[in-house]
């Protein structure tokens, strides 16, 4: 379908790319109108695609995809999981109407339901898995466009492009490659200069391996992190004095009540006067007297004269 032109040709970046993602590796069985696809058969049954031929039939698709005047007339649809991150970002690049998940019976023919859709061109990963739109897309006479296999029935298939439709990778580089060439012939991008996307964002990716990944970013993000403090942080350069006692040595003595301290002996000479009361543990043998008037006799002795200034206040201070 390239008809010759040098700017048409598959370049060998292209296949490096097609070998990489096993695009070229068939199935053991293979059905009566793909082999017209097979370039050889390997020595433990497996087919080998023809790579020349695939690209000359996504050419042709390419060519049916860019002759719609209104990109929302080309429907994009897959059931499968691997699959539905390419075909989103497909239908983002071109255009294109996409249906990724299950697909409502009755979207082409039942005119009654709010999803009813009338395509002009239907795409579809896999006849054998999305047997359904192909089925209704049929009744409705719209052409269909299919990755196949060379075990994929290609009944009611108007475009089959041979490639490996089982493998992940294999399918977002067709899908890739099919983007690119609906830009290049609407002259949206040009042939001279590669295009700025890249074909990762149309590969599958497993949820886990992406949990896993932000694990280990923000593992690495906490380790910089506390490398950079680290950095920060300066020791000081003497010991600092916070006042504390010296290191205790005699453990055996933690927890024991401090020893009383000593007192002056001025302290010890200000109650002397009341040396005469003693207390003891007996009760019968206290030596304390009762006469109070016996007690206020030397008070009155020591009380200054009348003449004396007075604030009304006891002397005994």
């Amino acid at each position: 379908m390239s008809g010759g032109v040098d700017c048409l040709a598959i370049t060998e970046d292209d296949i490096t790319k097609m070998l990489a993602a096993t695009t070229h590796i068939g199935s053991d069985n293979s059905e009566t109108t793909m082999e017209q696809y097979i370039f050889k058969k390997k020595t433990n049954g497996i087919n080998i695609i023809n790579l020349k031929k695939t690209w000359e039939k996504l050419l042709l698709a390419a060519r049916a995809i860019a002759a719609i005047e209104n990109p929302q007339d080309v429907y994009v649809v897959t059931t499968r999981p691997t699959t539905q991150r390419a075909v989103l970002k497909f239908a983002r690049y071109v255009g294109c109407s996409s249906i990724a998940g299950r697909f409502t019976p009755g979207a082409f023919t039942n005119q009654i339901q709010t999803a009813f859709r009338e395509p002009r061109l239907l795409l579809i990963s896999d006849p054998r898995a999305e047997h359904q739109p192909v089925t209704e897309g049929s009744y409705a006479n719209v052409p269909i466009m299919a990755f196949c296999n060379v075990d994929s029935p290609t009944k009611f298939i108007d475009i089959a492009v041979p490639c490996n439709n089982k493998s992940a990778h294999s399918l977002g580089l067709m899908w890739y490659f099919l983007a690119r060439e609906v830009l290049r012939l609407r002259g949206s991008i040009s042939r001279d200069m590669p295009w700025e996307v890249m074909p990762d964002l149309f590969f599958y990716r497993d949820p886990e391996e992406i949990e896993k990944e932000d694990r280990e970013r923000a593992e690495a993000a906490a380790e910089s992190q506390l490398v950079a403090k680290a950095a920060d942080f300066v020791a000081p350069a003497a010991k600092e004095d916070w006042g504390a006692d010296e290191a205790v040595t005699d453990w055996s003595a933690d927890g024991q009540p401090a020893a009383a301290a000593p007192v002056a002996p001025a302290a010890v000479a200000a109650p002397a006067a009341g040396a005469a009361f003693q207390v003891t543990e007996d009760w019968a043998a206290a030596t304390e007297t009762s006469d109070w008037a016996a007690q206020s006799a030397p008070e009155a002795a020591a009380a200054p004269a009348p003449g004396a200034t007075t604030w009304g206040g006891s002397s005994q201070w």
